[in-house]
């Protein structure tokens, strides 16, 4: 892994992402608050661990998926400087569903229908573009921080997603996901369809419900929604919903409320901000590199998203003589793979 002591504020990657502290870590690398010299923002900069070619093709899959939807975290740009690979995407400030339940423990039956409601909301969106997610979970249920309100839900982590009879990225045949999540044919490597995400909320409705991890559950609780989540995560994918648009119309069916009925609770569940307050870096001293938009410095490629939301061409300057030859390796490799996925992300995955 890249040691912390590597980054810097003062040396934005690619001239772009200045990273100012470490918010969370994968199996793909770590995910910094960083400062977007270029749109004058704070994001969230996924940085990529060591890698190898079926690392790089995942990174190049995930930053392709750019899907607009107001339940769902894309990414919005990537940049790699040496053999530090970065993208970027929405900073949310809330934690996670993970969080929340760690924070309050099970949630009230309101509460979890207003989240199985968003979350299906932004399934319908990733299946309408031919994705499927493949790692439904707490943790990549990401929250906005809306306190004691209606929360607002942003599904992450497009690492191990794929499109329908996409390649596979794995050496050998075998489950992708989370252990506990994942539906029985996606454990035993069948090939991704909608329906494994769908077993995967019903099982993230019952731990909501209940406060307990997949491997203390014990079965679907009683009460309202006890069939709604039954049939979600029933063995047989045959049996379950046909599509994520019949299992939103058929919760909507139960019932969604309006507003946020739980705040007259006694303990409601509350979303904080889980980041606290931060300062953008101080501006570059050199008049010659102030300004919106930085120039990538020789040794450096970098992308950034087009107007439109589908990812630009790579833009690349010619690397030093004295640059890292893995480095500009990697780059170079980079933006040929960031080419095909960008062809490949506006024919398939864009929705709009």
């Amino acid at each position: 892994m890249i040691l912390a002591m590597t980054f810097s504020p003062d040396h934005p990657v690619a001239g772009r992402y200045a990273l100012i502290d470490q918010i969370g870590a994968g199996g793909m690398g770590s995910v910094w608050r960083a400062w977007d010299l270029r749109g004058q923002r704070f994001v969230a900069a996924k940085v990529l661990g060591q890698h190898d070619s079926a690392m790089l093709l995942r990174f190049v899959r995930e930053q392709s998926v750019r899907i607009n939807h107001p339940h769902v975290v894309a990414p919005s740009g990537w940049a790699a400087e040496d053999n530090i690979v970065v993208f970027a995407m929405d900073l949310v400030r809330g934690g996670s569903v993970h969080t929340l339940l760690g924070d309050h423990g099970p949630l009230p039956d309101p509460y979890v229908r207003v989240l199985l409601d968003q979350t299906l909301q932004a399934l319908t969106a990733v299946h309408d573009a031919g994705v499927v997610h493949r790692d439904v979970k707490p943790a990549n249920l990401l929250l906005e921080p809306t306190g004691t309100g209606r929360p607002h839900v942003r599904l992450g982590d497009f690492g191990v997603a794929a499109l329908i009879d996409d390649v596979r990225l794995t050496m050998h045949p075998g489950a992708i996901g989370t252990g506990g999540y994942m539906a029985p044919e996606q454990q035993i490597g069948a090939p991704p369809t909608p329906q494994q995400d769908l077993y995967a909320l019903g099982v993230v409705g019952v731990q909501m419900l209940t406060g307990l991890s997949p491997r203390h559950q014990q079965g679907v609780p009683d009460g309202p929604l006890a069939e709604w989540l039954r049939w979600l995560t029933n063995e047989d994918p045959g049996r379950r919903p046909r599509s994520s648009h019949e299992a939103l119309a058929a919760l909507r069916s139960l019932g969604v409320p309006p507003g946020a009925p739980w705040q007259f609770e006694p303990e409601p569940p509350e979303v904080f901000d889980q980041l606290g307050q931060a300062q953008p870096p101080a501006p570059p001293s050199h008049p010659s590199s102030a300004g919106p938009t930085p120039t990538p410095p020789t040794g450096y490629a970098y992308a950034g998203p087009s107007s439109g939301g589908v990812p630009s061409g790579p833009h690349s300057a010619t690397p030093a003589a004295s640059g890292s030859a893995n480095g500009t390796l990697i780059a170079a490799l980079l933006c040929f793979l960031v080419a095909i996925g960008c062809a490949v992300g506006a024919i398939t995955l864009l929705f709009v």
